[in-house]
């Protein structure tokens, strides 16, 4: 996938939706695209749309000597335009994110953040408006909860495979990841669709039959 494929998702973001995606890579075969209905953004109107980093967790044993070293080094490193996707394989023992990592990925210009783990720190995220969407909220801090992994490799959300480099779109109805496979044939099905959608809307709006604007257009 190149840069002009992702740029084009930026530009079209307040055109596209995260369902009509799901239907056009369902279409080409790709059926698991959504991360898990519990994701939710903590902004109805927070829209994500970039380049995906992944970062991995999982139970900790211990409280480490150096807290939160993995997560650390992966925001250091996160380029503008980037989405961090950390998974935590559904473990709700504590925050995985909070309002100090959100200042620095907005600093850093990343797009947003999405966790199947918990965030804290919902209030201040709000006033810095920066993209967060978590499986829930809860005060309990991730230090001798959970432990960093690995980061830029696989992780598995749901039924949902992300990988590095794949594109992710994300608003009020889900999160939507594009491999970068086939970034380009969902991005021109997507808009071919979404013009589809626009002149159904405007038949079923005008009093015309659900049945035969499903026959003409195909599109409900």
């Amino acid at each position: 996938m190149n840069e002009e494929v992702l740029e084009q998702y930026r530009r079209h973001q307040h055109v596209l939706y995260s369902a009509v995606l799901a239907d056009v890579l369902d279409s080409l075969g790709h059926r698991t695209s959504a991360l898990p209905h519990y994701i939710r953004p903590l902004a109805p109107h927070w829209r994500i749309v970039g380049r995906v980093v992944t970062i991995a967790f999982g139970p900790a044993l211990q409280v480490p000597q150096t807290p939160y070293a993995l997560e650390m080094e992966c925001v250091d490193q996160l380029q503008p335009g980037e989405v961090l996707v950390a998974s935590t394989r559904n473990d709700t023992s504590g925050a995985l994110w909070g309002e100090l990592l959100s200042t620095a990925c907005k600093a850093r210009g990343v797009a947003g953040v999405v966790t199947d783990g918990l965030t804290r720190d919902v209030e201040k995220i709000l006033r810095l408006d920066f993209p967060v969407f978590a499986a829930g909220v809860t005060p309990l801090d991730s230090k001798g909860r959970l432990e960093g992994l690995f980061m830029n490799g696989p992780v598995l959300i749901g039924e949902c495979m992300v990988n590095p480099g794949d594109i992710l779109y994300a608003d009020f109805d889900g999160v939507i990841v594009i491999p970068a496979e086939l970034a380009e044939p969902a991005l021109r099905q997507a808009l071919a669709k979404v013009t589809g959608e626009n002149r159904v809307r405007d038949e079923l709006a005008a009093g015309k039959s659900v049945r035969e604007t499903f026959a003409r257009y195909g599109i409900l």
